[in-house]
């Protein structure tokens, strides 16, 4: 396709555009708020310890708080969700809580994600441009069998997108200039930013990533270079056979 011709490295948003992160957290949070009697709903429990993602990112990114993994960022959030039901989480085992925050690494690709990543890896270098932390991203990609060449982003960048520096450090990282790299994601802002430090873009509908009321990133809010429904129709727009 004009304009992606030149392009060396694909770098994918990873939470909620190449896996379905509610539906995996809830499967997990299901059987352990089940044995400690906390009457959530899992995808409502879910939602609500995603809604804490932004926020504990944003203490970074705004310099209030030094550099820290994701991972930690998650665990510390689980553990206020769970005091504001009213669980002493002092009493429950570490062990049982460190599991339930890798539920982050075991959430499953949408059904269009391995396909889709596979042919798009026969023309581009690929790898998550995600948040999340490296050991984490590693994990995920084996839990779900996504085929990645190489892992960049936040851990990579120390920022958390959308700071320049996060898609600028992934790029060096993988050896090239913005312009030769794209960044395929279900939202807008996380493009939007990325396109101001000189990436290409490729949006990718997920109406059903926050569940069946979604309001949020239906449709583009720009005129993004590529807009599809899938990675696989996203590998058809981009001539990957």
């Amino acid at each position: 396709m004009t304009g992606f011709d030149h392009l060396g490295f694909l770098g994918f948003d990873t939470f909620g555009t190449v896996v379905d992160w509610r539906s995996g957290v809830a499967r997990s949070a299901a059987p352990f708020l089940d044995r400690h009697g906390i009457g959530v709903d899992p995808f409502a429990f879910a939602d609500e310890w995603r809604a804490l993602y932004q926020p504990a990112m944003e203490e970074v990114r705004s310099g209030r708080r030094p550099w820290v993994r994701l991972d930690v960022l998650n665990g510390e959030n689980l553990r206020t969700v769970l005091a504001r039901h009213g669980v002493a989480v002092d009493e429950l085992p570490d062990r049982e809580l460190a599991d339930l925050n890798q539920a982050w690494e075991r959430l499953d690709p949408w059904p269009d994600s391995v396909e889709g990543l596979t042919r798009l890896k026969r023309r581009f270098a690929i790898g998550p441009l995600s948040n999340g932390h490296l050991a984490g991203m590693m994990r995920l990609a084996r839990f779900g069998g996504l085929p990645w060449d190489v892992i960049v982003g936040a851990e990579i960048a120390r920022s958390y997108k959308p700071t320049p520096e996060t898609y600028l450090r992934s790029a060096e990282a993988v050896g090239l200039p913005p312009e030769r790299v794209g960044m395929v994601a279900a939202h807008n802002d996380d493009l939007k930013a990325a396109r101001a430090c000189g990436l290409r873009t490729v949006f990718v509908r997920r109406p059903h990533e926050h569940g069946p009321a979604q309001t949020t990133d239906l449709a583009p809010a720009e005129r993004w270079d590529v807009v599809v429904d899938s990675l696989t129709e996203a590998a058809n727009a981009l001539g990957c056979p």
